[in-house]
């Protein structure tokens, strides 16, 4: 598991989670940067993401869409805020309806990537910050820190290959 650490700040409205993988720093801003790679990781084993556009450049957008089990769809969307390649990445994340647009009855999500090389090894820390408890603890109740944790473990298997 890919996952080192997981730290959760109610007073800051923040989930931070890192993680470390046996790649380049290349390889790893590559799970972001390639559509095709993302599909294979962003979402928990269950719900497989499916990328309907990726313009991952500052005031780009990313839209997407999980399907469950039962096929239901879920979609989301980045905003892209910023972007550093291969460090770092900044995004407003939120929940969309089947066109992409912004759901206004759901919190958006402030995230951060920060890719660096640590030891021999790649250390990729993802950020969450929430505008509000109540948001954070809304989408803690929905199963958002298990949720990334079982998608970040997905990406050690594409680094292997």
């Amino acid at each position: 598991m890919t996952v080192t650490d997981v730290r959760k700040d109610p007073e800051q409205c923040t989930l931070t989670i890192i993680n470390e993988f046996d790649a380049s720093v290349e390889q790893v801003w590559q799970m972001w940067a390639d559509p095709r790679l993302l599909e294979r990781w962003w979402g928990p084993p269950a719900y497989p993401a499916t990328v309907v556009q990726h313009d991952l450049h500052p005031g780009g957008k990313v839209t997407y869409f999980m399907t469950s089990p039962e096929g239901d769809q879920y979609h989301g969307y980045w905003n892209v805020v910023a972007v550093d390649a291969p460090h770092s990445l900044e995004l407003l994340d939120g929940f969309a309806d089947g066109e992409g647009n912004a759901n206004p009855d759901m919190p958006n999500t402030g995230t951060s990537v920060s890719i660096s090389a640590v030891d021999g090894r790649t250390r990729m820390v993802l950020r969450s910050t929430f505008s509000s408890p109540e948001a954070m603890a809304q989408l803690m109740q929905m199963g958002m820190e298990e949720g990334i944790q079982l998608a970040l473990g997905q990406i050690d298997a594409l680094l292997a290959g």
